[in-house]
């Protein structure tokens, strides 16, 4: 079953979600089809498994980030955190722009893509709360903090650039402190 869905992840992304067949993804895994249906129903059935495994990286992603304080150490829980959701977006890259981009034909997948993101949504207001109080911007800031970091984690892991992982976790990091977290520090 590892097997399929690494080679399921593969093929998704080389040939996007539309594109992508069974055939591919046995190819890949070099495995039968007998093999592959003794797993999953079909193509959408391998993609709701990666979605499963995508959305509880991500719940667990969403809890995890505490509080921001304000100075380095507030940088640094942040950039942790950033760094964590590019490792997963590099992981799952597939699925998430899946789910974005409303490719997923199937109104539960759609569900569990949108769930996952309003839970990290949530998180970010909570946090946001924590450190600015119940200011009338910060359920905006959370979704517009989000929209920040995935897009931009979107753009460094789907072209070749001058920069890695690290020095955009930092750039969003301090982006975020300062302007979302901790504006007048």
């Amino acid at each position: 079953m590892a097997a399929l869905l690494a080679a399921g992840m593969e093929v998704l992304a080389e040939k996007g979600y539309h594109a992508a067949r069974v055939d591919d993804v046995v190819r890949v895994a070099d495995v039968s089809h007998g093999t592959f249906y003794l797993y999953f129903s079909n193509k959408e059935d391998l993609f709701r498994a990666l979605a499963v495994q995508c959305a509880d990286e991500m719940t667990e992603l969403a809890s995890s980030l505490g509080p921001v304080p304000p100075g380095e150490e507030g940088v640094d829980v942040l950039r942790e955190w950033v760094s964590a959701f590019i490792a997963t977006y590099r992981r799952y890259g597939v699925v998430i722009r899946a789910w974005m981009e409303d490719q997923v034909s199937s109104r539960d997948l759609a569900r569990l893509g949108a769930k996952t993101f309003s839970r990290i949504t949530g998180s970010l207001v909570a946090r946001l709360r924590d450190e600015r109080g119940d200011d009338a911007d910060v359920e905006l800031a959370g979704a517009a903090l989000l929209a920040m970091i995935e897009r931009s984690t979107y753009f460094l892991t789907s072209r070749d650039l001058p920069f890695g992982d690290d020095e955009l976790a930092a750039t969003l990091a301090r982006i975020a402190h300062r302007g979302f977290f901790h504006p007048s520090a």
